[in-house]
């Protein structure tokens, strides 16, 4: 076999491949097979028909469709590895020459990674936000705990703002009562913005026994995105009674005896809230800083496939269980067809970018993933996931999807490098010190927002 490569442009080429035909022997001795058992003949037994009656009965030229078909693939992987190169997707293929008894020559078109030079990245400057938690954030955090610890009362009084209500709900659209558009015995606290729109307005004032119709736009269910009079009717009303802030409540919302140590609690739980986001931010801006520096030619089929994939889990996954479809999604955001399609590609084109930037980074920093840090990775995405570990690993190995997450973390390991080698200040001018033992995994996180592969890939891997 011989074969040529020419480089069409820096993210395509076409194989040239020469096949001599006693190098197709094997494959036809295996078309020969494969008709023999598929087929029958008077006078023969099943599997033992020569190859001249076939070539009679049948046509040399089927032979040499199965044999061809057979062998395209192995000549191909022959070519692309003896020209090393890093192909993305499908080829096509175009035979040029099919001579029996003496060649097979065709051509193969196809992606590849394109050569990418990573200039030095040591001393990349980004600025982040400062730390700093004031008291208002703790008097808020200790607010928030006091509220999950907050007990109700039925009164006999009209509903008010922040009062607990039973009601029973009924829904009609065009006058229909839907099928799924009556509840009853829900629970709902005033003003959480929690169920319809304009139930607040609807409910307030009215005593146990009281009921209201309002009109509102559904927000799920068959009837997702319409206009629907809504019959809510007040069962009872209960007033949310609040605990004192002193040390007993410190006592029962915590491990604490004293409400100063749950505020001091607070505020250190706050910082490490704080410390984590403004590391995630600073990975962020690092990464971003780094495709900046670096020239990346992008495949259009990948970036084609890239949007569609990215279009299909939208629509078909997260919006699909929120009961929202594209035009309905696109009216809540307040953005054009154009503008989402603009942005789509946008994010489609950071991800490969940020793919192929950090895989050339892991071959030239030499990057090994370890058993402990992939079974990490593994763990966080069988949470994510709401598998347990055993059953998304056993997912991921079935599926073959196993250098997959071994990439994501090598990728992440990667980014890590760059940031221990940049220069991070906060918006007061100080050195901000990124040492942590969970950086690899945060910075996993990151190149996964990156990609845009956060959101979907437990799916597509537990799908498979």
């Amino acid at each position: 076999m011989k074969s040529a490569v020419e480089t069409l442009n820096p993210t395509r080429v076409r194989l040239t491949v020469e096949v001599p035909f006693e190098e197709l022997k094997d494959s036809l001795d295996a078309a020969y097979k494969k008709i023999n058992q598929q087929v029958t003949v008077k006078g023969f037994r099943k599997g033992k028909i020569p190859a001249r009656v076939i070539d009679q009965r049948f046509g040399r030229g089927a032979v040499l469709e199965e044999a061809v078909n057979d062998a395209l693939p192995k000549f191909y992987t022959e070519a692309v590895n003896e020209a090393e190169l890093n192909v993305l997707g499908q080829p096509e293929v175009d035979i040029t020459e099919l001579k029996d008894g003496e060649t097979l020559n065709f051509t193969a078109e196809v992606d590849i990674r394109p050569a990418i030079e990573i200039p030095d990245y040591a001393g990349i400057e980004v600025e982040v936000d400062a730390v700093e938690v004031s008291d208002e954030d703790v008097e808020k955090a200790v607010s928030d705990l006091r509220e999950r610890f907050a007990s109700t009362s039925p009164v006999e009084r009209a509903a008010e703002d922040g009062d607990v209500v039973t009601i029973d709900l009924e829904a009609k659209v065009e006058g229909e009562v839907l099928e799924d558009g009556v509840a009853s015995g829900v629970s709902y606290t005033i003003g959480s913005g929690e169920l319809l729109d304009g139930i607040d307005d609807a409910v307030k004032g009215l005593e146990a026994g009281g009921e209201a119709t309002f009109t509102s736009e559904l927000k799920g269910g068959s009837a997702a995105g319409k206009e629907a009079e809504v019959t809510v009717k007040v069962t009872q009303v209960a007033a949310r009674e609040l605990p004192e802030l002193d040390d007993e409540f410190a006592q029962l919302a915590s491990e604490f005896d004293t409400l100063d140590e749950l505020k001091a609690d607070s505020r250190k739980r706050l910082e490490n809230m704080k410390q984590y986001d403004q590391a995630t931010q600073a990975q962020e801006r690092v990464l971003e800083k780094l495709l900046e520096l670096v020239e990346v030619p992008v495949p259009e089929k990948l970036l084609e496939d890239e949007i569609n994939t990215r279009k299909h889990n939208l629509e078909h996954h997260q919006l699909g269980q929120m009961g929202l479809d594209l035009e309905k999604y696109l009216e809540i955001q307040g953005k054009t067809v154009e503008e989402f399609d603009a942005e789509t590609k946008e994010a489609a084109v950071k991800g490969i970018k940020t793919q192929f930037v950090l895989d050339e980074l892991v071959k030239q920093e030499k990057l090994n993933v370890n058993q402990e840090e992939l079974t990490e990775h593994l763990m966080r995405r069988a949470a994510s996931s709401g598998m347990s570990p055993d059953q998304f690993a056993q997912a991921v190995v079935e599926g073959g999807q196993v250098p997959l997450l071994v990439g994501e973390v090598a990728r992440g390991k990667a980014l890590a490098v760059v940031v221990e080698k940049a220069v991070v200040k906060d918006t007061n001018g100080e050195v901000v010190d990124l040492d942590d033992e969970d950086e690899t995994e945060q910075a996993t996180e990151t190149v996964e927002a990156a990609e845009g592969t956060a959101d979907e890939a437990a799916e597509e891997k537990t799908e498979g």
